[in-house]
């Protein structure tokens, strides 16, 4: 997801018509100001991470909760000023420019992303709380029922044999673990069986919903990344 696709969801949701609207917008408070810089550098980092860029992978996932931070974010500010989703757009796009010139500007453009994101990340969750994180073993069991799944539609898709190499890494990974912990191979088999079926039953459970996921699906691709353990905001 590009930067301006991020910014385009943040408008996806018209703000409600109100007889209280002003027919000229309210200028933008210093907090206003400050949610919008914050939507422009989580866009950013989130575009960047979907990339590969190193740095700001050591911050966590940001497509879909900074996507929903985006939504929010722009709908109250429409509401709040009497600002067209236009306009707000706009404000958003001269966050995202002022932020691109402070960088270019800067010897240090790493230290002011950070300082930035320390503001920012203590909004979002308090916006978007982060989803609880699966354990290893749950996210095996989410990556081969999600290869079955698409397996099950596309038979061998090029996603589906992404899912399946994910599924046998973690697979690989929940093993190892339990191995160390002292479990032989066929409880380690029961174990990760039963966390199968329980990880089903949870899908079962949550079908017809349409919130969001209730656990931090992103969380099982840092876990099947090369060198997870060198990444900050995991555990």
């Amino acid at each position: 997801m590009s930067v301006f696709s991020l910014i385009a969801l943040a408008l996806a949701q018209p703000a409600a018509a109100s007889p209280e609207t002003p027919a000229v917008p309210a200028p933008l408070s210093a907090e206003q100001r400050r949610d919008l810089s914050c939507v422009a550098i989580l866009a950013i980092v989130a575009s960047e991470q979907e990339t590969g860029i190193s740095t700001d992978l050591d911050y966590p996932l940001l497509a879909d909760r900074g996507a929903e931070y985006a939504g929010l974010t722009g709908v109250r500010i429409m509401a709040e000023t009497g600002k067209t989703q236009e306009q707000v757009r706009e404000d958003i796009l001269a966050a995202v420019a002022a932020h691109q010139a402070r960088v270019k500007d800067t010897g240090a453009p790493a230290e002011l992303v950070r300082d930035q994101m320390a503001i920012c990340l203590p909004l979002l969750d308090a916006v978007v709380p982060p989803r609880p994180k699966p354990t290893l073993n749950q996210c095996a069991a989410m990556l081969q029922l999600a290869y079955e799944q698409v397996y099950a539609r596309e038979k061998l898709s090029r996603t589906a044999q992404d899912l399946k190499t994910l599924a046998f890494v973690l697979d690989s990974r929940a093993r190892e673990k339990l191995k160390a912990q002292g479990y032989s191979g066929n409880e380690s088999d029961i174990i990760l069986t039963r966390a199968r079926e329980e990880m089903r039953a949870r899908d079962e459970s949550r079908k017809g919903l349409r919130a969001a996921p209730d656990l931090d699906y992103d969380h099982c691709f840092a876990l099947a990344a090369p060198d997870p353990k060198d990444k900050k905001y995991e555990h």
